[in-house]
């Protein structure tokens, strides 16, 4: 994974660099009055990859960057790009139809162009009347498995808030999918490395959170993309990972039909995608940015569809539009970097400081407490002063508020008596020096029953929804 992000870094900034060379712009304002499009635009990147805008005339402030389809060694642009625009201005969606370049065994030759293209979007955010946390992927075919790549693997800047696969090729395995989409994007020694196969096979990169919701939109009969072991395997994996997640299998239709019209089920299509977008609620752009940092009662373990009813997302229903909450826990992580798995290592926490929250609420602890993590007891304090310095150091100077751990049952090793005599007054006086906001959830959190699971350490939804609360009040308080 850390490969992964350094080479997609790496190609943000070649992206960056390419933005500040010179670039061919072609402009044109719609004569029409009826028209749905405001504006016509083509930008041409300095290595060739061409972007073309249609911004519509009744912007509803989200974007989407289309990608489409061809196998990685052509591009099918009408019916699965250009074609999509008249659509999506009538929207109110502004639309990008990304000509990307062929990777010819080169990977990161289509990634930096992708990346490129949603990065661009959001930097002209302002001047293009789009809401950044609203942009969007769609892709086709092998389109699809780039709008995918991007969506699992891209660094926070280039990672869109959604992604819409039209029968994606997902799989980098041949024997299950499109072979010459793998023989393209991998090349012929990529596709002998098994972990090239799997790093790239984007249903098993889906994580928690942090992959954006998705729409797989594909056809039962599809003999050129096998429909199972990829559209389904991508919503199956979004699905056990708890994430926002949809999925249209249409009895017929084949491969390829994009938006023409005599794909049978083309109206329904477009209706259950309208219907689909109207389900992504997308923050205010002013809204102020919540990142919920913490173990698996942040993340939401033991509660089917944690994207809903986990303590972040109930959160967010309860502070509102002019909030935008993120769940950045992650399973078994402990606070201290000397700890089995520690939080600070995860690519979660790097994602929380991408996202330059203006309010961050810190709830780990319970794995420290743990007989073979807390014989590195003395660190907890120092550590906590770590994320703190860290968070404190990002450009929207968030304010912080640290949890004191739940009570906790005897199991796993995870000790309460910890808790209480060893990590809450080391929190204390971190809180104290920093003069940071603390929420003592030891004692306010009552552990009765009905709001825990069997095991004594995670909270059931219903427990979720009453951390929710007594955060929600925290915030509301310090306002």
């Amino acid at each position: 994974m850390k490969h992964i992000l350094s080479l997609l870094t790496m190609a943000l900034c070649l992206s960056c660099t390419a933005r500040t060379a010179p670039s061919k712009m072609v402009s044109a304002t719609a004569s029409a009055a009826a028209t749905p499009t405001a504006r016509h635009f083509v930008i041409t990147f300095a290595e060739g990859a061409r972007l073309t805008a249609y911004l519509p005339a009744q912007p509803s402030g989200r974007a989407i960057v289309d990608l489409p389809g061809g196998g990685y060694s052509h591009l099918a642009v009408d019916h699965e790009g250009h074609q999509w625009a008249d659509w999506m201005n009538r929207q109110g969606i502004a639309f990008f139809v990304l000509e990307y370049r062929m990777p010819k065994g080169d990977r990161t030759i289509p990634l930096t162009d992708a990346c490129r293209a949603m990065t661009t979007v959001r930097d002209s955010a302002t001047a293009w009347r789009v809401n950044p946390y609203d942009v969007g992927i769609m892709g086709f075919s092998a389109g699809g498995h780039l709008a995918s790549a991007v969506s699992t693997h891209a660094p926070w800047a280039a990672r869109p808030n959604f992604s819409i696969l039209f029968y994606p090729v997902v799989s980098m395995d041949e024997r299950v999918t499109h072979k010459g989409s793998c023989a393209n994007f991998l090349g012929a020694e990529g596709m002998k490395d098994q972990r090239l196969i799997r790093q790239w096979s984007n249903d098993a990169c889906v994580r928690r959170h942090l992959t954006p919701p998705a729409c797989v939109i594909l056809s039962t009969d599809d003999r050129v993309v096998p429909p199972v072991t990829n559209g389904v395997a991508y919503y199956s994996a979004m699905r056990r990972a708890g994430n926002n997640c949809a999925l249209y299998a249409y009895p017929s239709g084949g491969h390829g039909y994009g938006i023409r019209k005599n794909f049978a089920f083309h109206e329904q299509m477009l209706g259950d995608l309208k219907a689909w977008l109207a389900t992504i609620a997308a923050p205010r752009e002013q809204a102020l940015r919540v990142a919920c940092i913490g173990n698996s009662i942040t993340d939401g373990m033991g509660i089917d569809m944690s994207e809903v009813y986990g303590y972040p997302a109930v959160l967010q229903r309860l502070l509102g539009k002019n909030y935008n909450v993120k769940n950045f826990g992650v399973s078994a992580r402990t606070l201290m970097n000397k700890g089995d798995l520690p939080y600070m290592k995860e690519q979660a926490w790097v994602d929380a400081q991408a996202f330059l929250p203006n309010i961050v609420v810190i709830k780990l602890g319970t794995n420290d407490s743990k007989d073979y993590n807390w014989i590195h007891g003395a660190d907890y304090g120092a550590d906590l002063q770590k994320m703190v310095d860290t968070l404190r150091a990002l450009p929207s100077k968030p304010q912080i508020y640290v949890c004191s751990p739940i009570p906790a049952a005897r199991i796993w090793g995870i000790s309460d008596s910890v808790i209480v005599n060893g990590e809450i007054p080391a929190i204390k006086r971190v809180v104290k020096k920093n003069k940071l906001a603390y929420i003592d959830l030891h004692t306010e959190f009552k552990p009765t029953e009905g709001l825990m699971q069997r095991d004594g350490i995670h909270p059931t939804d219903k427990g979720a929804a009453q951390l929710a609360k007594i955060i929600a009040a925290h915030i509301h308080t310090q306002k």
